[in-house]
């Protein structure tokens, strides 16, 4: 409102300029809150980071394996080191991360299921407090198609995509595009941060890699031969089968998982594409002059096996499957470098950007925000445990679920008593140790489980049958 309205309204010159110098108060006061840069890939494991396999030393996996700009990233910001998702399957994580909420309580248990347009996720908050959003990228929720519900603006693609010459939907307008499907959609990224610039903007870049098919054509040119004279190391897990895995009836041998070289080989090339893609995104925030003033979150919709219980792919509870990367970058709030150990959910997500832009997260909202965490303060009343779950879909990982703890994991397999699982991970960090015939650690845990169990409005699902 200028001057001239004040004076129609009947107040007096000297008035007039206090309001208006309030009201523009107000307005760069608004102009101060953060910007949000929300990248996740998929299927990205905890540890496929530079920084921590060289933290790792010789229990690294792949120590040469180097990803430059996430390392830029933890040393820009804060490294979570215990981060989780409490469901390990790409639509229900991705859910997860948009409403704060468990699985059960969201409604999204499969990758079938579309995301409802009438769901409450933080980007339908900030978008009500003035923010714009969009979404780019992989949105994975089943076949959905359209404007991704919720934003202002996307450009995306359905279900899986390809990773060359992907069809993307440009608020739901089909365009064909051209090139390697996470390039074109960090592409799409940087242009509209420029066109949005003036504003606060929250933005969520989903990644296609790693996730499968991988190697050979789908793979940038320049990464097809990386890492070819390397190998991985085994894991001490890697020849303990899943608990529920049965014997092959004609070899009487147990599966092995994703265990060749070639296979863990194009699995970090394509990690380093992610990394190239994180790089462009920050040095656009750079060239803008908005990296003072943005919140950027890189993290992974799930964890993966690479043969660690004889397995692949992830949907199972033990630590490769449930643990993520997680790094975060605020200058003006966040110190470099940090390091943090306290668990934090992929259901934390969005009550923590509401948190920074001054939001109050809903109530149904489950998860916490971890600002005070990465602010160094607010850790002594932090979480201890959390729930896992687990909903039967595709390949013989049944139902299941878990409470996991600082020290601790108690998993159950409804319908399978005999499957009973309890691990110690500060001695037995590999998970190879079932110490689920000890009754007292089994009941203390199983009385924490139905606390939290409780405390989330959680039931154990009647197990499908095959």
């Amino acid at each position: 409102m200028n001057r001239a309205c004040f004076r129609m309204a009947g107040l007096g010159p000297l008035w007039a300029v206090v309001l208006s110098l309030a009201v523009g108060f107000q307005a760069g006061a608004a102009d101060q809150r953060p910007n949000f840069v929300f990248i996740y890939s998929d299927d990205h494991r905890w540890d496929a980071v530079g920084v921590v396999q060289r933290e790792q030393g010789d229990a690294g996996r792949f120590p040469w394996f180097q990803s430059p700009h996430l390392d830029r990233l933890a040393a820009e910001g804060v490294r979570f080191r215990s981060a989780f998702v409490t469901l390990s399957l790409c639509a229900p994580s991705r859910a997860a991360f948009l409403t704060g909420r468990y699985n059960h309580a969201n409604g999204i248990t499969n990758n079938s299921k579309p995301f409802p347009a009438t769901g409450v996720t933080h980007a339908t908050l900030l978008r009500q407090a003035g923010y714009r959003t969009a979404y780019v990228g992989k949105w994975h929720m089943g076949n959905q198609k359209g404007q991704r519900p919720g934003f202002d603006h996307s450009a995306s693609f359905v279900g899986q995509g390809r990773y060359q010459d992907c069809p993307f939907e440009i608020n739901g307008v089909p365009t064909p595009t051209k090139g390697w499907v996470d390039e074109v959609s960090t592409g799409f990224a940087i242009d509209w941060m420029r066109q949005n610039r003036d504003k606060p903007f929250s933005m969520v870049v989903g990644l296609k890699s790693p996730h499968g098919p991988r190697g050979g054509n789908n793979l940038p040119e320049r990464l097809r031969g990386l890492y070819a004279n390397e190998t991985t190391r085994p894991a001490p897990n890697c020849g303990s089968p899943a608990i529920f895995h049965t014997r092959d009836p004609k070899t009487a041998m147990f599966p092995t998982g994703i265990s060749s070289n070639d296979a863990h080989l194009d699995y970090l090339r394509h990690i380093a594409g992610v990394d190239d893609c994180v790089g462009k995104i920050l040095a656009a925030l750079d060239e803008l002059r908005l990296a003072e003033d943005t919140v950027v979150v890189y993290t992974s919709d799930n964890g993966y096996y690479l043969g660690e219980h004889c397995s692949g792919d992830k949907r199972s509870l033990y630590e490769e499957s449930l643990r993520v990367p997680m790094l975060v970058r605020y200058p003006r709030e966040f110190a470099r470098g940090k390091r943090v150990d306290e668990m934090v959910l992929n259901i934390d997500l969005a009550p923590t950007l509401l948190d920074l832009a001054g939001i109050a997260a809903p109530a149904e909202m489950q998860g916490a925000s971890w600002r005070g965490l990465a602010a160094g303060r607010g850790a002594a009343n932090w979480r201890k445990s959390f729930l896992g779950e687990y909903y039967k879909e595709l390949g013989n990982v049944p139902t299941t679920y878990c409470l996991r703890t600082t020290t601790h994991k108690l998993v159950k397999y409804p319908g399978h008593p005999e499957w009973t699982e309890l691990f110690d991970l500060q001695s037995d960090p590999y998970e190879t140790r079932n110490l689920a015939s000890d009754r007292e650690l089994s009941a203390r845990l199983g009385a924490e489980l139905a606390v939290v169990m409780r405390g989330v409005g959680y039931t154990e699902p009647v197990p499908k049958r095959d």
